[in-house]
């Protein structure tokens, strides 16, 4: 018996970096699963691997959570194909520019906030109403350090992540007493941002990895996927409104992140 034996589950941006991870942390437990993904391919990638892996029952499709309609069409899936909905994480990221906050547009906090905050929004709400008539629900939301300890560059990163972390704080207080929890992970992790980041900024990579306690980012399956399946379970069935820091310790004293940046004139 898996922990997450007859639990439906619907992960965003499952098509690689921690929402893969957590999905064949997922399906490993037994967890019937939505792989989902603006990745069309990687979504279909996934979702075959986990039932060669596993023998998992899953679908997959393309979801842009920036867009609404696609997000209800993607619980409504769930809900259609399997009569429930027991578990949302909310992982999607769009991407985004180093730079300082003087030269940020308009139009990439926009797109940022979509992602990172609606996106999640629209989920949590179409959800809420199938979870709430079973009066259980587990949501997970991703967020980060950077926007907790302000980290230089990432202002449309941090922005979004920490209005998320809000979102899930106001959910988890007026959500609890339908049996649903609402919790949020930080996670230090080596993820495709941050194997972007590291081909234009080794050193950066380096220096936050030395800062670490544990002197490495986290591995997205191994480490970051097991804090994500015990708040889906029915052992955090009293925890609500938190934020875990997976991270190896650098939450402790601020993780080292100081790009160079250049100045404007």
């Amino acid at each position: 018996m898996g922990r997450l034996d007859n639990r439906v589950v619907v992960i965003t941006g499952s098509g690689d970096g921690i929402g893969y991870g957590i999905a064949r942390r997922f399906a490993a437990e037994g967890a019937t699963l939505l792989i989902t993904d603006i990745d069309a391919a990687a979504a279909d990638r996934v979702g075959n691997e986990l039932r060669d892996d596993f023998g998992a029952e899953t679908r997959s499709m393309r979801v842009d959570v920036s867009v609404k309609d696609e997000v209800l069409n993607m619980v409504s899936a769930a809900v259609d194909g399997w009569g429930r909905l027991d578990v949302l994480i909310n992982n999607a990221w769009g991407g985004g520019e180093l730079g300082r906050v003087e030269i940020k547009t308009d139009q990439l906090m926009n797109d940022a906030m979509h992602v990172g905050l609606f996106g999640p929004l629209w989920a949590m709400q179409a959800a809420f109403r199938v979870m709430r008539d079973q009066r259980y629900g587990r949501v997970v939301n991703l967020c980060s350090l950077n926007g907790v300890n302000a980290h230089m560059g990432t202002l449309e990163y941090n922005c979004a992540k920490e209005a998320l972390r809000t979102l899930s704080r106001t959910a988890a207080r007026e959500w609890a007493p339908y049996g649903i929890v609402v919790n949020v992970i930080c996670p230090g992790a080596k993820t495709a941002s941050a194997r972007r980041v590291e081909k234009m900024m080794p050193d950066l990579i380096r220096n936050a990895e030395a800062a670490n306690p544990m002197g490495r980012m986290g591995d997205p399956e191994a480490d970051i996927a097991p804090v994500a399946l015990f708040l889906s379970t029915e052992d955090a069935r009293y925890l609500t409104g938190n934020t875990l820091y997976v991270d190896g310790g650098s939450h402790i004293n601020g993780a080292s992140w100081v790009p160079d940046l250049p100045e404007t004139g």
